[in-house]
């Protein structure tokens, strides 16, 4: 019951399941100074203070160009900045207008200054987290020749930063960190591994699915088709990344979503029945430009992105073998009953194939469904 109860709780997550509410925020340490620059979604924004002054559904720049004033007050009042346990207060110096991967940003560029040269930072940041609780702002902190990142939710809203102690070690854990956060969060890609690992325990025979004999063909079957998506996206992540292949965002996130509508049919009218591994490798290749929207909206520095690569694609293989470690030994052990059978693969990959469908409809033609 606890694989459908998960199941279920995937299936209910937000339709737009792999980019949620993000904001980007961008420090520089120099001595005591600070240069700041945030980028926050427009919709976000809207929903927060409210841009369409007209309500006709559309946000202009003179309709952002009014509310600056808001816009600052309102973000500024939702971080602090301190260095040991002083205050450094910001103040708003531009405003623009950028497009993500997921559409137009308002861009504050702020300043602060701190008593002394700052040695440890505190970061709080609650923007949003009383409206949307997915929200996740993601930060770029920068100090000399050093980048790293970290992510802000409503449980870690507070964060202090060692920033003379910006080694190349804390950089790849904290990629490594955010690897395995977008994993996790990425409800798309969950249910697409998901669509993939549920028949591992079993073996399709005399027209209906039955259990394994064994835990290890198992074990080999969910190696293989892990291994293939870890190749495949590594290989358009880094492409993607490094800008050698650039595709757009809706064509990306509307093939993701039909990539998890087509696995989860083959459980239900398997097409497929041997070598799911190179599905996992041909979809993969498709998931791994998803994954590189995160890295290219944070803007890293081109000295920074080798590593932030490695750190990204070891903490989304850690997100993924630990979903692995806890789903099949479970799914092993109830893969001869009934339940796990009717229930756990046919119902749940039928709620999928809805959840995904919903997805791609909505990215696919740009609306919203729920």
């Amino acid at each position: 019951m606890r694989l459908l109860a998960l199941l279920l709780a995937l299936v209910a997550a937000p339709a737009a399941a792999h980019k949620s509410s993000d904001s980007y925020l961008a420090l520089k340490v120099d001595g005591a100074q600070i240069e700041g620059q945030w980028d926050i979604a427009l919709r976000d924004l809207d929903f927060a203070v409210g841009l369409d002054a007209n309500a006709d559904g559309e946000i202009t720049w003179g309709e952002v160009k009014a509310r600056q004033p808001d816009i600052a007050a309102y973000a500024l009042a939702r971080l602090a900045l301190r260095s040991e346990t002083t205050a450094c207060p910001a103040r708003a110096t531009g405003h623009l207008l950028d497009d993500h991967s997921d559409g137009a940003y308002a861009v504050l560029r702020f300043e602060a200054t701190c008593p002394d040269a700052i040695a440890d930072l505190e970061v709080d940041y609650s923007l949003l987290f009383d409206l949307d609780p997915q929200h996740r702002g993601l930060l770029r902190l920068e100090h000399a020749a050093a980048t790293r990142t970290a992510v802000f939710g409503p449980e870690r809203g507070t964060q202090r930063f060692a920033v003379a102690e910006l080694s190349w070690w804390r950089q790849l854990r904290d990629y490594g960190r955010e690897g395995v956060w977008h994993i996790w969060v990425g409800f798309d890609h969950i249910l697409f591994l998901l669509s993939l690992l549920l028949p591992a325990v079993l073996k399709y025979a005399n027209g209906r699915w039955e259990a394994v004999d064994a835990f290890a063909p198992a074990v080999w079957d969910v190696f293989k088709i892990v291994t293939a998506f870890t190749v495949a996206h590594s290989i358009t992540l880094g492409l993607a990344t490094l800008d050698v292949v650039a595709l757009p965002s809706r064509l990306v996130e509307s093939a993701i979503a039909a990539s998890v509508v087509l696995a989860a049919l083959n459980n239900l009218f398997p097409v497929v029945r041997r070598g799911r591994w190179a599905v996992a490798f041909l979809f993969g290749l498709v998931h791994g430009f998803g994954f590189a929207a995160v890295l290219r909206d944070l803007a890293l520095p081109q000295g920074a992105l080798a590593l932030a690569l490695v750190g990204f694609n070891l903490g989304v293989e850690v997100g993924q073998l630990a979903m692995v470690a806890v789903f099949l030994p479970v799914a092993f052990l109830l893969a001869r009953t009934a339940l796990y059978r009717r229930v756990i693969l046919v119902g749940g990959s039928a709620l999928i194939v809805l959840a995904a469908g919903i997805w791609l409809a909505e990215r696919a033609f740009d609306v919203s469904l729920l």
